[in-house]
């Protein structure tokens, strides 16, 4: 067994966790990577729907599951501060890649207050057992501040309704990302 960085460990925690079926939140779209995969995981009987402030990820996203013939998600160009308002089923999980899009305007950040407001829609989403997975990018401008943000709000969860795990190396230089997994009990 090889330790995985953040983002392929966060993969094999959601791959255990969600089936077929089943109806899934990918909080930051990004360029996609996170959105195909949950798609595939939660086939045609499930739903994903992805959030994205920029309108280029969204049409990066677009093409990407259209190229896979991939046509159970629903993307909004909104921030993921407002899932409460677009997702009203309940949900076995949720993914978060904090930080900018890759290859994108490193001034255009998530922010503690956006961040966490989207986190607490997702609990409340949740179903027993579910998953919410915060991978933190914060070696840029404002990315401590909101890596220090979310990690205080996760550590003060009630411990019997969940359970959060931190992944992350303390061995490696650039501020490698940290992943949170947060479980409903």
């Amino acid at each position: 067994m090889n330790l995985e960085p953040s983002l392929r460990y966060s993969h094999m925690i959601m791959s255990q966790v969600i089936k077929s079926g089943d109806n899934v939140i990918d909080a930051t779209v990004g360029k996609g990577n996170d959105t195909e995969f949950l798609s595939k995981l939660v086939k045609e009987h499930g739903k994903v729907y992805g959030f994205d402030l920029q309108k280029d990820a969204i049409n990066i996203t677009k093409k990407r599951l259209e190229k896979n013939n991939l046509n159970n998600t629903k993307l909004f160009n909104i921030g993921h501060e407002k899932i409460k308002e677009y997702v009203k089923d309940k949900i076995n999980g949720a993914i978060f890649n904090l930080g900018y899009l890759p290859g994108g305007n490193k001034d255009i950040i998530t922010k503690p207050k956006t961040t966490i407001t989207a986190i607490k829609a997702c609990l409340e989403l949740l179903e027993k057992d579910g998953i919410i997975i915060l991978v933190l990018y914060y070696g840029h401008p404002g990315g401590k501040t909101e890596k220090n943000a979310v990690i205080d709000f996760v550590k003060n969860l009630e411990q019997k309704e969940y359970s959060v795990l931190e992944y992350k190396f303390i061995n490696q230089i650039n501020e490698p990302p940290i992943l949170i997994a947060i479980q409903k009990k």
